[in-house]
């Protein structure tokens, strides 16, 4: 046997998490509840063996061969290739035996049964085994100690064999069983929450494998025709690319000059501001003029619909839909109730890496954050990925809808600590009509220009106008004019 060889479970996502696959010729467990997603997961590690060449042997303890295949069937799997085992075919000549017999009926029926299931494997020979489940086995070895012993006596059958075993248990035990814990090589946990509103969320976590490095932690995974995909945990650390330090102008002068030159390459940025006030143009602005560079850009509209989206940006002559046409701009409309974080990191990190997207857009992070209110250290996972576009050179906008119109704004999250540049915008008050400023707040990346800017839209677009160095209190909705002008700062 070769030491470190190892076995992939053509689970997508899975193999990622375990480094390379699971070490080969040891026996697992995989824990779950009816409906997570166990017998999806090993089917599939027995359908990639026959694409490497390796027999496989499902025992079906609890359903039927029949309830099997129509399962795989929904996937688009054929089983013709894998020997299933239906221990219902057995069980009614068992229980004659043991009635015949001087032993107790549990006994006979185990010893049987073991006997049996070590008969299939050595008339197969294969090198993928799956039990499912133990639930069965324990009900018939009746108590803890002789259900170790038939654990162990697996054990100790298939350590002089070249096979993979996966034991799947669907936690039917009142309390956590530790008896197989402490003998299989490795556990693999799958969990299943159902939040008050939306789809059921899933999650994977590996307890332990022994001898190897793997991704620690809770990974979101869902159930799809083809079977399991699971999203490995993003870990900004482990990417980095040297990229070009430059700033990334914006097409409009005034704008940029308030910008100190631009957005500068892998940085977060955050544009918050009350309802309407223009954020989400501003950040179209950003798209429409990397896409006229040849960039690739993604945009998640979370508030808005598609339709609504691009009419809108037509409208303001920042018509998206020729460069969504050629493929420079993806716009994607998120479901709120359809998605987890980690299928949302994922889809970044699969646009960032294979289409090579230069700017990400989020629009809008009050969307993000509610679409998920039950997740937990959400802003944690948001900071990762933001982390991880940052290490690779891509810039990022996040739109953040803040509380009001006029006057003093208030923020239901605060997560202007993620952001390296934050750019604000207000409604002002000034001679009888309502107008709006622009305004850097902060940019950790350089210099940028303290004074406000007033900015118009129309149809031609956006128009960022001259300092409002006649003014002051416009950032609090009520701005008063100066009658002098004011002393310079010493």
């Amino acid at each position: 046997m070769v030491l470190n060889s190892r076995c992939a479970t053509g689970v997508e996502g899975l193999d990622d998490i375990l480094c390379g696959g699971l070490p080969a010729n040891r026996i697992y467990l995989v824990r779950g509840d009816p409906g997570v997603g166990k017998t999806t997961l090993a089917l599939k590690f027995l359908l990639e063996g026959v694409v490497q060449g390796q027999a496989g042997l499902y025992f079906t303890l609890s359903e039927t061969k029949e309830e099997l295949e129509v399962s795989a069937e929904s996937h688009g799997w054929d089983l013709k290739k894998i020997h299933v085992f239906e221990l219902s075919a057995f069980e009614q000549s068992l229980k004659a035996d043991a009635e015949n017999t001087f032993f107790h009926p549990s006994d006979v029926e185990l010893n049987r049964t073991t006997k049996t299931l070590l008969d299939q494997i050595e008339r197969v020979n294969p090198a993928r085994v799956v039990f499912d489940s133990l639930s069965e086995m324990r009900m018939l070895s009746e108590t803890p100690l002789r259900y170790r012993r038939q654990i162990l006596r697996l054990k100790q059958y298939f350590a002089g064999r070249k096979c993979t075993v996966l034991l799947l248990d669907d936690q039917s035990a009142s309390a956590r069983d530790l008896q197989v814990e402490s003998i299989a090589h490795g556990v693999i946990q799958l969990e299943r929450f159902s939040p008050e509103y939306g789809i059921a969320r899933r999650q994977l976590r590996v307890e332990k494998i022994r001898g190897i490095r793997f991704r620690e932690g809770n990974h979101d995974f869902i159930i799809d025709k083809g079977g399991l995909k699971i999203f490995p945990r993003l870990v900004a650390a482990e990417h980095h690319v040297n990229f070009k330090n430059e700033s990334f102008s914006s097409g409009i002068k005034e704008l940029d000059l308030l910008l100190g030159g631009g957005l500068d390459r892998g940085t977060s940025n955050m544009f918050m501001g009350p309802p309407g006030a223009g954020k989400s143009t501003i950040a179209l602005q950003f798209a429409i003029v990397a896409a006229q560079h040849n960039e690739n850009v993604l945009y998640f509209t979370f508030d808005e619909t598609m339709a609504t989206l691009l009419g809108r940006a037509a409208k303001l002559r920042l018509d998206l839909r020729p460069h969504i046409k050629s493929g420079l701009i993806q716009v994607e409309q998120v479901d709120p109730a359809e998605i987890s974080p980690g299928e949302l990191a994922h889809r970044i990190r699969t646009a960032v890496t294979k289409s090579n997207v230069r700017m990400v857009v989020i629009d809008s992070i009050n969307g993000y954050l509610n679409a998920m209110p039950a997740e937990g250290y959400l802003n944690l996972q948001l900071h990762e990925l933001l982390s991880y576009l940052s290490q690779l050179g891509v810039i990022s906008i996040m739109i953040l809808a803040q509380q009001g119109l006029i006057g003093a704004m208030q923020s239901s999250i605060d997560l202007t600590y993620l952001a390296d540049t934050v750019i604000t915008v207000r409604y002002f008050e000034a001679r009888g009509a309502v107008k709006q400023a622009l305004a850097v707040i902060k940019k950790r990346s350089g210099g940028h220009e303290r004074t406000i800017r007033e900015m118009i839209i129309t149809e031609k677009g956006i128009e960022v106008g001259m300092p409002l160095v006649d003014m002051q209190g416009v950032l609090t909705g009520t701005p008063s004019f100066l009658r002098s002008k004011p002393e310079p700062a010493e």
